[in-house]
């Protein structure tokens, strides 16, 4: 039983366990109690009941009950080195519906005193051999305690009174049974552990106390008892990441800023009235909201999140236009320089004469739409900044220039980031804190790759979020296809005749590729300033363990498996080979041009200008055009080793087509196999045209468990047990009591205990994060 002098969850581990152990477990960052306690088990295996082998992911280290269904030894001769003889005992286990093979070399004994029918525990690294799993050298354990020890596991196993055992993470050398005995010894000195949760909020929600949730968490008495500790803990998790972005709109509140509200007779009057085109439904509910923030004297903090081709830019300025009534300055930064020319092009065409300020023969009053990038000319960027600087109302649009220290917007209203999360967090915050004066500017970030509703509650919990599904009339839609290039080349013919048949009818097409080519590091993508991502998943591992399979290349080894290794995959296709490969083949006679990240501005620019034009009849690209490139008479695209690209970028590219009058044909080219994530991927883009939908289908293909993940400055999350899949419900309940909890004290003076529950679950880095982005 505890004493008075019991360790508490801040008591030092090496004071409880002693030092040797506590250096142990220090490599994995666990130096608390409470570090221990939160490290939870990943999953369990409950005594008698084999575990489900097809949980099991290739790569990860895990512990398995199953039970034996053959065992066979072979000799391999003797040692070339030792002389001694070397042997094989393949081993193989079944939960009733899999097999897992097991490789374990020079143990012949195993073979006479293993037997058909044992249950056993059986831990090491889990690979994959032509759909079957497979251990090398894994240690093996039988269930009556006669043949081996997983690290100390079956010393515990009795321990365990519920029957379910605790199968733990293994990082940092920490193996399963470590931890098991180090969670026992620490429980059982342990003194009460005190909830920061009220008691009325949990009854409320029907969930245990903190202290029961911990120790069955660990030491499970029952099923039962261990899925009410597990939704206890979720709850905690996303009770804290509420709680942080409760803390952080509540912060934002009590900093005002300058009101912006409409007025009557000034430019976004004007604007609407000349609009050749009606708003969507959409648009003007969007609009409405994001005009009644513009008006109050709290910093606006929305998300504007749109299908492609929803008219996310007409609903932005907008906005900008209602800032700039205000005489205030608006900013919009886009990722990449061809992105940004084409907004400032598309702002002024769209205001007409209204757009036209600093030019000749524009009126006196039209309001000046200013362009700032790195390729900007010195004495050209030197007028610019002193007019920005003078804070006269204006439209900015850039790219990372923006962000320069020597860009200074005293009178900023409003900062549009457009295709946010191109953006690093530190990115979007130095635009967000550029001097302004008193008052923060609103902010309105916008993405055309559609998110969760999971997504949008945690990694912009502190973002009001504006969905835009509705697409203008006139849109014709895009259908798309995969093509198995390298099972039916016939299709990819067909694919090249296709592009022929359009370009006959007077229209364009695109062909995308990974990267440039000549000198860039194969599969290295676009340049930076394109902001080109590339997901390749590589190739799938082909690995025999044991040697002896038809098509393996034979020959065991006693100090490792033989096997072919993973196999290699060709370089990812590039935009100059494959332009030189279509002008001399497929394409020949048609008129042909590439774009991409290394050319200068001026050559992308007039490119550009050409295929708008329509003077270019295919543009052959990297993902420099995956955003923001508006030609309406471009009606088919062909994405080349298409499995190298994520799901949302490859309905960000299919966007590009479809936009007049003409229906849309996507073309997605593969030479990846018919099973395997990388195909998965690509049909799920082909069964869709609904981003939101997509979404959600992306979020369920990357089996996301943990809603920080690897966050954008790279740093691991603490959450360890939320799932945005599972606990989407969850999550809502959470944001609902931490927006009650915080109210307006984002000190949250009244519940110091949750605070530091908090801190404690939602690391600095993590908060940092949510906090910036």
């Amino acid at each position: 039983m505890p004493h008075s002098d019991a360790p508490s969850m801040t008591t030092p581990l090496k004071n409880v366990v002693g030092g040797r152990t506590a250096a142990r477990l220090a490599k994995a960052s666990l130096l608390t109690v409470a570090d221990l306690l939160r490290h939870y088990p990943r999953r369990y295996t409950e005594r008698g009941k084999l575990t489900d082998l097809a949980a099991l992911r290739v790569g990860e280290a895990a512990t398995v009950w199953a039970r034996i269904d053959r065992i066979e030894t072979r000799s391999l001769g003797r040692s070339g080195r030792t002389g001694r003889p070397r042997h094989l005992t393949k081993i193989v286990v079944t939960d009733g519906n899999r097999r897992l093979e097991c490789a374990l070399f020079n143990q012949p004994w195993l073979g006479t005193r293993l037997q058909r029918g044992m249950e056993a525990l059986v831990s090491g690294t889990v690979s994959e051999f032509r759909g079957t799993l497979q251990m090398s050298s894994p240690e093996l354990a039988t269930a009556d305690g006669s043949i081996g020890d997983v690290d100390g596991t079956l010393d515990v196993l009795e321990s365990f009174a519920g029957g379910i055992i605790p199968v733990y993470p293994q990082t940092a050398g920490l193996t399963s049974g470590l931890l098991q005995r180090t969670v026992k010894q620490v429980l059982a000195v342990l003194g009460p552990i005190a909830d920061p949760v009220p008691d009325t909020l949990l009854a409320a929600r029907g969930l245990t106390d903190l202290d029961t949730a911990l120790r069955n968490a660990h030491r499970p008495g029952g099923r039962k008892l261990l899925e009410q500790a597990q939704e206890r803990l979720r709850y905690d998790e996303a009770l804290a990441l509420q709680l942080v972005l409760a803390r952080r709109r509540a912060l934002a509140r009590a900093f005002p800023t300058e009101p912006c509200p409409r007025i009557d007779g000034g430019y976004l009057a004007a604007f609407d009235a000349a609009l050749p085109f009606t708003l969507t439904e959409g648009q003007r509910s969007v609009g409405e909201e994001i005009a009644a923030d513009l008006a109050t004297i709290h910093p606006m903090n929305r998300l504007l999140q749109g299908e492609v081709g929803s008219g996310k830019t007409v609903v932005a300025l907008r906005a900008m236009l209602q800032v700039i009534d205000a005489g205030r300055q608006a900013a919009l930064l886009a990722p990449t320089e061809v992105l940004a020319i084409q907004h400032a092009r598309s702002l002024r065409s769209v205001l007409g004469p209204l757009g036209g300020g600093g030019e000749l023969g524009a009126p006196p009053d039209a309001i000046t739409v200013a362009l700032l990038t790195g390729s900007t000319a010195p004495a050209e960027r030197r007028r610019l900044l002193t007019d920005i600087a003078s804070g006269q109302p204006m439209i900015l649009v850039g790219t990372h220039a923006l962000l320069s220290e020597d860009v200074l917007l005293p009178n900023l209203g409003l900062a549009v980031i457009d295709e946010q999360h191109r953006f690093g967090v530190e990115q979007r915050d130095a635009l967000r804190s550029k001097d302004s004066g008193a008052n923060p500017p609103h902010l309105l970030v916008m993405t055309a790759t559609p998110i969760p509703r999971t997504v949008a509650m945690t990694v912009y919990g502190d973002l009001d979020v504006s969905p835009l599904t509705e697409l203008p009339v006139g849109r014709a839609g895009v259908a798309t296809t995969v093509v198995p290039a390298a099972d039916k080349p016939a299709w990819l013919e067909r694919a090249w005749a296709r592009v022929r048949e359009e370009v006959a009818a007077g229209r364009q097409a695109y062909v995308v590729c990974p990267r440039i080519g000549d000198d860039d590091v194969p599969g290295s993508g676009d340049a930076a300033d394109d902001g080109a991502h590339e997901d390749d998943p590589g190739g799938d591992p082909d690995d025999d363990l044991f040697g002896d399979r038809e098509g393996s290349p034979g020959g065991g080894d006693a100090d490792g498996a033989a096997g072919e290794g993973p196999r290699t995959r060709r370089p990812p296709l590039a935009v100059l080979d494959v332009a030189e490969h279509l002008r001399g083949g497929p394409l020949a006679g048609l008129r042909l041009a590439v774009l991409h990240g290394r050319m200068a501005l001026g050559e992308k620019d007039g490119v550009m200008r050409g295929f708008a034009s329509g003077e270019i009849d295919v543009l052959v690209s990297t993902t420099v055009i995956e955003v923001g490139v508006d030609v309406a008479n471009a009606s088919v695209m062909i994405i080349m080793d298409a499995d190298r690209f994520g799901m949302s970028q490859l309905h960000q590219l299919r966007g590009r087509v479809g936009r007049g009058g003409a229906p849309g044909v996507c073309l997605l080219v593969t030479e990846v196999p018919g099973a395997g994530p990388g195909r998965a991927r690509l049909d799920a883009v082909a069964a869709t045209a609904d981003g939101f939908e997509l979404a959600e289908a992306d979020l369920a293909l990357r089996r996301e468990g943990d809603v920080l993940g690897a966050s954008q400055a790279g740093r691991a999350s603490s959450l360890r047990l939320l799932s945005l899949q599972r606990d989407r419900e969850l999550i809502g309940v959470a944001r609902t009591d931490a927006t009650e909890l915080v109210g307006d004290d984002p000190t949250m003076a009244a519940y110091p205990g949750l605070a530091a529950m908090a801190d404690a679950i939602v690391d600095a880095d993590g908060q940092d994060y949510l906090q910036k982005g």
